[in-house]
């Protein structure tokens, strides 16, 4: 069986506490410490592996988020916060959960097992979705119908709270999904991360100006911290 080494920063004991007791019932996790502040954590990391990260954002001399931007090669991040206002920033960030305090054991393995296949991902499945057969289209429920949306008729998706607006070809959703769902459902080779709060896809761009794509008369714009990686993409760097 592989084990897993995981830390777990926070600055409320009975919430390290919980984590530790919830990690004591997972046989393959390993807590190799519980830290206080984010400096220390730095100072294990220094020492040991690390896998999984389980890290508050709100906390003294410097927050989770401000911490995880000082890792150059980090962990699999799982959020651990009661603000849910920094989800968005989070998943920016490439965590890899984020969990509202107080969770579940269930919501916790949740979590953890998205971690484990982050960090150990089955071949098969790896072959299955590059199966040049791979389905051309996802299902949409909304308004108490479920939509079938081909990949080539949907335009772009934007964040809107924790509903996600999907603008296709014929009309406009707004499901009760997070914006993160959404992304997880549609190709990366074809629908790309232009700003925290828009995915698009690449085959219907009709222009770019300046920091702005255009899709269908519609302006979209491109955050600072994605356009790098939007123009490699689509071949301009």
């Amino acid at each position: 069986m592989q084990i897993f080494n995981c830390l777990i920063v926070d600055d409320e004991p009975i919430a390290r506490d919980i984590i530790m007791n919830y990690c004591g019932h997972l046989p393959y996790l390993n807590v190799v410490a519980s830290c206080g502040m984010a400096l220390e954590a730095k100072t294990v990391m220094q020492q040991q592996k690390v896998d999984i990260l389980f890290l508050d954002i709100n906390m003294p001399v410097m927050d989770g988020i401000s911490f995880l931007k000082t890792l150059k090669n980090p962990p699999q991040i799982i959020f651990t916060t009661a603000y849910k206002e920094y989800a968005l920033d989070a998943f920016d960030l490439s965590a890899c959960d984020y969990l509202l305090k107080p969770f579940s054991m269930e919501r916790f393995m949740v979590a953890v097992d998205k971690a484990i296949e982050k960090l150990n991902p089955t071949p098969v499945i790896f072959q299955e979705n590059t199966d040049p057969k791979t389905e051309d289209f996802i299902f949409i429920k909304t308004d108490g119908k479920i939509y079938k949306i081909r990949h080539d008729d949907l335009l772009y998706a934007e964040a809107n709270g924790n509903y996600t607006k999907i603008k296709t070809v014929q009309n406009t959703l707004l499901p009760a999904m997070t914006f993160s769902n959404f992304e997880e459902l549609v190709p990366k080779s074809m629908f790309l991360r232009v700003h925290r709060s828009f995915i698009i896809n690449k085959s219907k761009i009709d222009h770019i100006e300046g920091n702005r794509v255009f899709i269908n008369d519609t302006e979209i714009p491109i955050g600072s911290n994605y356009k790098e990686l939007f123009m490699k993409q689509l071949g301009l760097s």
